[in-house]
């Protein structure tokens, strides 16, 4: 799915028109329609604009991934990861390294806030 249809389905899901995005985001609706409907490509300013709004990656948008935000992405990879590493291991050993995985994940989370707090 490219950027027009990408575009075209987040504001379906938002349940918003064409003009109600456009006012909430200060464009005329006839610009954003050439960017629904694939006549123009956005730049970098507006690209961000729809990201912030939809809370989407800039790279969801372009189709570059499916994944809609980074953190998506990122957890992708840790499943992945998972999955490569676990594959010789039985359903009981599996279930304790997923435990242990997500025992190391909240700590380290905790960690990581503790130094935002400081």
């Amino acid at each position: 799915m490219e950027f027009p249809e990408r575009l075209k389905a987040l504001r379906l899901e938002a349940n918003l028109t064409q003009k109600e995005i456009a006012e909430q985001l200060g464009m005329s609706q006839p610009a954003y329609l050439s960017w629904e409907k694939g006549k123009r490509k956005p730049g970098l300013e507006t690209l961000e604009k729809f990201s912030e709004f939809f809370g989407v990656s800039t790279d969801y948008l372009l189709g570059k991934t499916d994944y809609r935000t980074v953190e998506e992405d990122e957890l992708s990879e840790v499943e992945m990861l998972f999955r490569s590493t676990s594959l010789d291991m039985t359903d009981e050993e599996k279930a304790i390294f997923k435990q242990e995985l997500l025992d190391f994940m909240k700590e380290r989370q905790k960690l990581f806030d503790e130094g935002k707090n400081k």
